[in-house]
C-alpha cells in the first residue's frame, strides 16, 4: 500500500521511512527506542499494530515483527493478547537495559568485582567511628580536604603519577570530573578527537553541550598518530580524549612509543589531553601516563570506582597547574561536590594500605577471568590472553551485526553490549561485542555465559534475522 495513503491516518507513532536505513527492521527498532527513552512515547502508549505500520511504511509485516521483537526483548515493550503492543511504564532514560530478568547472565554492564566491599564497609565503620566524624555529614571543603587530596597524591604516585596534592580535586566519579573538563575548558562548536569506538558516557556528555567529537583511525596499538596530524593539519582541534589503559570498550593498553608520538602531535598543535585512566591500576608499571610524559596539558583522571569501590563514586582528578582556577570556579559553579564521607573512607584506605590490597585482589581475579575468556576464545586477544582486562572486545562474523548479537544473546540468557553503542561512525556489517568478564558472580556463571556466546557467534542466525 502506497505511504501517503496513511498521510492522514490517526496513528500513535509514525516514523518516517526516508529517515531509516537498511537493515529496516533494527533501525525502526532504533527509532523506537530512542522515543521511548526521550519520553515522546509515555509508558503504556498502545502502539500501531503490526501489519497497520508494515502497509504505512510500505515494508514486510516480518520487518515490523522483528523491530518490535527487538524492543520488547530490551523490556521496552509488552504485549498483552488481543489487545496489542504497549510501551513498558518506569524506563529509565539513563539506562534502559539494567536490572533486567534476574536468570539473565550480565556480561554487558561492567561490575567491578563487589567481593571486596567488606573491606570498604569496615573502613566506613572506622571513619565513623572516630571523634567529629558528624563534622562529614556537614558542607566540607568543595575542593575535598587537604588529608582527602593528599591521599589522592598517594594513590596516584602508586600509580606512577606525580602530581602536588594542591594540583588534584576530589570529584564525584570520572564522569564528574569529565563534566568540570568540558564546561571549564570548552565551548560550544569546539572539536574535540576521540577514538573510533569511544566510551559512551564522554559521547554523552559531549553531545549535551554541543562539543564535536571527530573519530580518529585506531589500530592494535590504538589512536593511530599519522590520522590524528592529519586531522590537526585539517581541522581545528582543541583537544584529544584517550582511555589509554585497557581502553574502553576494546581494551587496547597504548604502548609507550604511541603514547610518546600522541603528546608529540599534542605538543605541536597545542591540544589539551583528557586522559581518563580509570583502568591504569590494571596495568601498573607498564606505560608511562600521559600526565607523566606531557604534565603541562594532561588533564588526569583516576576514578576509585573500578579499583576501590563502585558504589562510593570518588575520582582524583589532576591538572596543570595554570589552569586551577578556571577547574575550580568550573567545579563551583556545576554545584556538585563529592561526599566528604565517601572521599574520607576511600582516603582510610588508602593511607591503611587496604586500597592497595584490594586492587592488587582484583587484578589476580581479573586474571584468572581473562584465561577462562582465552581457553574459549583463543586467539581472540592480541596479548595471548595476559593482561586483566574488566572486559574483552569479541569480533563477532560476517553474517552477524552487533545489533543482532546483543538480541540473540538475551533471547539465550545472557546480556553484552554491542560495538554500535561505541562507534563514532557508520559500521561495517561484521562488528564487535564488548563482554564484561567482572561482572558474573562465579567463574562458574561467566563460563556458562561465554559457552552461550560462543555457540551464538559460530551457528547461523535463526530465521528472526532472516
Amino acid at each position: 500500500m502506497p505511504v501517503n495513503s496513511f498521510e492522514n491516518y490517526p496513528m500513535s507513532w509514525k516514523p518516517r521511512k526516508e529517515e531509516l536505513k537498511r537493515p529496516y527492521y533494527i533501525s525502526i527498532a532504533n527509532r523506537l527506542e530512542q522515543d521511548i527513552v526521550s519520553g515522546n512515547l509515555p509508558e503504556n502508549t498502545k502502539l500501531p499494530p503490526q501489519r497497520e505500520l508494515a502497509d504505512f511504511l510500505d515494508l514486510n509485516l516480518s520487518t515490523i515483527t522483528k523491530a518490535y521483537k527487538m524492543c520488547e526483548l530490551k523490556g521496552l515493550l509488552y504485549a498483552v493478547t488481543g489487545k496489542g503492543t504497549f510501551v513498558s511504564p518506569g524506563i529509565d532514560a539513563q539506562d534502559t537495559f539494567l536490572e533486567r530478568n534476574s536468570s539473565v547472565i550480565e556480561l554487558g554492564i561492567i561490575k567491578p568485582f563487589y567481593e571486596y566491599n567488606q573491606q570498604v564497609l569496615s573502613a566506613a565503620r572506622l571513619v565513623t567511628a572516630r571523634p567529629g566524624a558528624e563534622k562529614l555529614l556537614e558542607y566540607g571543603d568543595p575542593l575535598g580536604t587537604k588529608r582527602q587530596r593528599r591521599a589522592a597524591s598517594g594513590w596516584l604516585r602508586h600509580l606512577g603519577i606525580e602530581a602536588a596534592w594542591e594540583n588534584i580535586l576530589v570529584t564525584a566519579g570520572a564522569q564528574n570530573a569529565l563534566s568540570i573538563i568540558l564546561i571549564s575548558l570548552f565551548q560550544t562548536g569546539d572539536n574535540i578527537a576521540v577514538d573510533h569506538f569511544t566510551y559512551t558516557n564522554f559521547k554523552g556528555l559531549a553531545n549535551f553541550l554541543r562539543i564535536r567529537l571527530i573519530a580518529v583511525d585506531t589500530d592494535d596499538c590504538g589512536m593511530s598518530p599519522s590520522s590524528l596530524l592529519q586531522l590537526c593539519k585539517n581541522t581545528e582541534v582543541k583537544a584529544v580524549y584517550l582511555m589509554p589503559s585497557c581502553s574502553n570498550p576494546t581494551g587496547i593498553i597504548m604502548p609507550s612509543l604511541r603514547r610518546q608520538e600522541i603528546a608529540g602531535i599534542a605538543r605541536e598543535f597545542q591540544l589539551l589531553i583528557i586522559e581518563d585512566d580509570i583502568y591504569s591500576f590494571l596495568a601498573p608499571g607498564e606505560e608511562k601516563p600521559f600526565f607523566s610524559i606531557a604534565p603541562e596539558q594532561t588533564f588526569h583522571i583516576c576514578s576509585t570506582s573500578k579499583s576501590i569501590c563502585a558504589g562510593l563514586r570518588v575520582a582524583f582528578f589532576a591538572f596543570p597547574p595554570q589552569y586551577r582556577q578556571t577547574l575550580i570556579s568550573g567545579l563551583l559553579n556545576m554545584n556538585l561536590k563529592t561526599v566528604s564521607l565517601n572521599a574520607e573512607i576511600i582516603a582510610e584506605l588508602i593511607n591503611s594500605g587496604e586500597a592497595a590490597k584490594i586492587a592488587e585482589q582484583k587484578l589476580t581475579l581479573a586474571r584468572k577471568r581473562n584465561q577462562i575468556f582465552q581457553s574459549i576464545f583463543p586467539g581472540t586477544s592480541p596479548d595471548g590472553g595476559r593482561q586483566a582486562c574488566f572486559f574483552r572486545w569479541l569480533p563477532l562474523p560476517g553474517h552477524l551485526t552487533s545489533e543482532e548479537a546483543e538480541i540473540l544473546a538475551l533471547q539465550n540468557g545472557i546480556h553484552i553490549l554491542g560495538s554500535h553503542r561505541f562507534a563514532m561512525r557508520s559500521e561495517q556489517k561484521s562488528s564487535f561485542v564488548r563482554v564484561s568478564l567482572a561482572s558474573p558472580g562465579t567463574e562458574e556463571e561467566l563460563r556458562t555465559g561465554l559457552l552461550i556466546l560462543k555457540r551464538i557467534t559460530e551457528e547461523s542466525p535463526a530465521d528472526f534475522f532472516v
